[in-house]
């Protein structure tokens, strides 16, 4: 008897739905309120203090390492090794955050890699 894939739950499906689309929703607003608004990208930069310029500078700093692709690599290959919501989770968001935020070459594979996990075997119920 073989055992079954791995799938969320319909409750699960939902959450993995509103994170998805709050994380892409917020690398959006990020990259073209303050990374690609001229007026904005240079008040970050000169020293403006608020909750958007602290996310710019924050992006960049993040970018400049590749941290949202590794992340969502790490974290897909790890939910392919051994599935959980929690793994899917980092990974949807790291890879929402890296293909809008021009880190596509890792977060792009961490998504092949995160589809490909659904169709591993849940683990064994102790």
């Amino acid at each position: 008897m073989t055992r079954p894939l791995f799938s969320p739950t319909p409750v699960q499906v939902n959450v993995l739905l509103t994170v998805g689309f709050l994380a892409v929703g917020e690398a959006l607003y990020l990259r073209y309120m303050a990374m690609e608004n001229t007026t904005v990208s240079l008040a970050c930069r000169a020293g403006l203090d608020t909750w958007l310029c602290t996310s710019f500078r924050l992006a960049i700093e993040l970018y400049g390492y590749n941290v949202f692709g590794g992340v969502a690599l790490v974290a897909a290959v790890l939910n392919l090794l051994r599935p959980s919501i929690v793994l899917v989770v980092i990974a949807l968001v790291a890879v929402a955050f890296g293909l809008v935020l021009h880190n596509a070459d890792l977060a792009g594979l961490a998504a092949g890699v995160l589809i490909l996990s659904l169709a591993r075997p849940a683990p064994a119920r102790a």
